[in-house]
């Protein structure tokens, strides 16, 4: 440690270039995790309020809420603890110059998937809906009158809940009432037995049973399968395991360009009688400190950037895979420094010096 940490302080510059290197991989590994989890979030944010532990859909609906439709009778809460029956239309919301896609949630008021309203009152009569807190950064606000795409139907916003987006898309809550007439418009009346899912809370989901044309989903199973959720997730995860790869290689080629350098350096050293053990354990605790400080500047610099981030980008940044993320660098860091170690090991003495 003595001998890397002295070659650092004579060495600012390089070794600077070599951290600042690192500081931009790890800051981009922090900032793409951040933003996995925000969209994450985005996509099951209504999801994780109803706190349940299953979703009852039809079978044949390929685990997507808005291709599934039954009737209420068609489960009868066998098995379950607590049910909710939930009816869900995707449409665009205009209100003035102000415009939105919705995904609009036909509830029962008494039913444990009712959201808590944060601004405003609840809804009392069809057409009134409970909002999305996000929709107040688009202009809308309590009161608002909203005309749908594809309804003449309209609704008004009489309050707003936090934290409830269902596939990137802001949630409106209303009764089931609603959903009907804004989904199938005069024909509402005839379809008023139609949802698209019960949502189930059980100690365990075994217990419940339904019939052969429905199934029943654990809630991770549902939010997986929504549209883009798998993809999504998957796409950003490559990136980040790339950018591992990415550093340990800089790294490795850094030290290594170093370790060729000083090779005569090395060799004097070794016909001193320096072991290779004690200058390999340099070089690992050289690359240990640079990959440490690298990766703390870049984990400061993300937490600095997420305080001036408009509330419009989905970055939530979530501590503990930002710690496993950062670990990560650094082991992978360290290993790209045995390429140099390799190289150590193999230094003659008596050439290096010109012997």
């Amino acid at each position: 440690m003595f001998l890397a940490w002295n070659e650092m302080k004579n060495n600012k510059l390089r070794f600077a270039l070599i951290i600042g290197v690192l500081t931009l991989v790890s800051y981009l590994v922090f900032f793409l995790s951040g933003l996995a989890n925000g969209l994450e979030n985005l996509n099951k944010e209504a999801v994780d309020k109803w706190e349940a532990e299953g979703v009852i859909l039809t079978d044949e609906s390929d685990i997507n809420l808005p291709q599934s439709s039954f009737e209420k009778d068609e489960y009868d809460g066998n098995g379950a603890s607590e049910t909710a029956a939930l009816g869900q239309f995707n449409s665009i919301a205009t209100s003035g110059d102000n415009k939105a896609n919705v995904a609009i949630f036909g509830i029962m008021e008494d039913e444990f998937i009712m959201p808590d309203v944060t601004e405003g009152e609840s809804f009392n009569e069809t057409g009134e809906v409970i909002a999305d807190d996000s929709l107040k950064d688009e202009g809308f606000k309590v009161g608002d009158e909203l005309e749908l795409s594809s309804t003449e139907e309209t609704l008004t916003i009489v309050g707003f809940t936090e934290d409830a987006k269902f596939n990137a898309a802001p949630v409106l809550y209303g009764t089931m009432e609603t959903y009907q007439k804004v989904r199938y418009g005069e024909a509402a009346e005839a379809n008023e037995d139609f949802i698209n899912a019960y949502i189930v809370r059980a100690d365990n989901l075994d217990d419940v049973s339904v019939d052969d044309s429905l199934q029943l989903v654990s809630t991770q199973t549902f939010i997986e399968n929504m549209p883009g959720y798998t993809e999504q997730n998957l796409t950003l995860t490559l990136m980040i395991y790339f950018l591992f790869i990415v550093s340990a290689v800089i790294l490795a080629i850094f030290l290594y360009v170093l370790t060729i350098q000083k090779i005569s350096i090395f060799g004097v050293m070794k016909a001193q009688g320096i072991s290779n053990r004690y200058l390999s354990n340099s070089v690992i605790a050289q690359t240990f400190l640079l990959a440490l400080f690298g990766v703390i500047v870049g984990f400061g610099l993300t937490l600095l950037t997420g305080f001036f981030l408009p509330a419009a980008v989905p970055v939530a940044f979530n501590y503990a895979d930002m710690a496993l993320y950062a670990a990560i660098l650094v082991v992978v860091s360290v290993l790209g420094a045995l390429f140099s170690v390799q190289t150590i090991v193999k230094i003659d003495p008596l050439r290096a010096i010109g012997g």
